[in-house]
């Protein structure tokens, strides 16, 4: 696989076998190959949190997205079961379900990491120094991109852009920010993670959740942390503080 570096030049990028990672759970598709269906206790209360969900909408089907990741909340990505649960609650076929969870990558077809690391690699992060950070983080952790490590602690991902240009290069650990990165601190950030360390992202909650709490986080279930810590800082505000020295405003409609 190659991927196109600064100036447009081609970059190879290190091949590695494909782990199985939970063997027996997954196959290629993402099926689930183990028992089928919820246990009991499970199953009840993923249809309590699930009719809690689907009654904020007007029609049940509009709640897919939210309860595709309350079933990967659940598994760490969205299961053959979880397809089955979402299309019964929803009252859609499984072929819907499916041609949905398939289309958006942040559902996962197979086990994510429990830290899910993603590394931007879009214009701006890449010249300031992202392509050479995926590059020396896969080659770190010996994972391509959406493989997840042996232990099932971290998974990697390429990102096209993580919307925070102005902190290029920029790393997202479970949907949290980690700003102005290198190669040296990614690579201590995910030893860090393995290791078992308490880390907190540059902005955000003081607490980096684990991809499964994100997942119910995204689902409408909220954890209590969504005013912890700054959601902007720095260059950020750089522009607000300029249009308040001089006295800009908006215009009036």
């Amino acid at each position: 696989m190659s991927a196109t570096g600064t100036g447009g030049q081609p970059v190879n990028e290190p091949t590695f076998p494909q782990r199985d990672v939970a063997a027996g759970v997954a196959n290629d598709e993402g099926s689930a190959t183990m028992d089928k269906g919820y246990a009991p206790q499970v199953r009840e209360r993923l249809e309590r949190e699930a009719k809690e969900i689907i009654g904020r909408y007007p029609k049940p089907r509009s709640a897919l997205l939210p309860l595709l990741h309350l079933v990967q909340a659940e598994d760490g990505y969205v299961s053959d079961d979880g397809h089955e649960f979402c299309a019964e609650m929803l009252g859609l076929s499984k072929a819907e379900v499916v041609g949905v969870s398939t289309f958006y990558t942040m559902y996962k077809r197979k086990p994510a990491g429990q830290y899910h690391v993603g590394v931007c690699i879009n214009t701006l992060c890449a010249v300031m120094g992202g392509d050479q950070i995926w590059d020396e983080l896969s080659e770190h952790t010996g994972l391509a991109h959406d493989e997840t490590s042996p232990d099932g602690k971290i998974s990697l991902e390429r990102l096209e852009c993580n919307a925070a240009c102005d902190f290029a290069p920029v790393m997202m650990v479970n949907w949290e920010f980690f700003d102005n990165q290198t190669p040296a601190s990614a690579k201590q950030l995910v030893d860090d993670l393995k290791d078992g360390k308490e880390i907190s992202p540059t902005r955000g909650p003081k607490r980096l959740c684990t991809f499964k709490e994100a997942s119910r986080v995204l689902s409408g279930l909220p954890d209590g942390l969504a005013g912890d810590g700054p959601s902007a800082s720095g260059p950020s505000l750089e522009g607000l503080k300029i249009a308040k020295a001089n006295g800009w405003k908006a215009p009036e409609a």
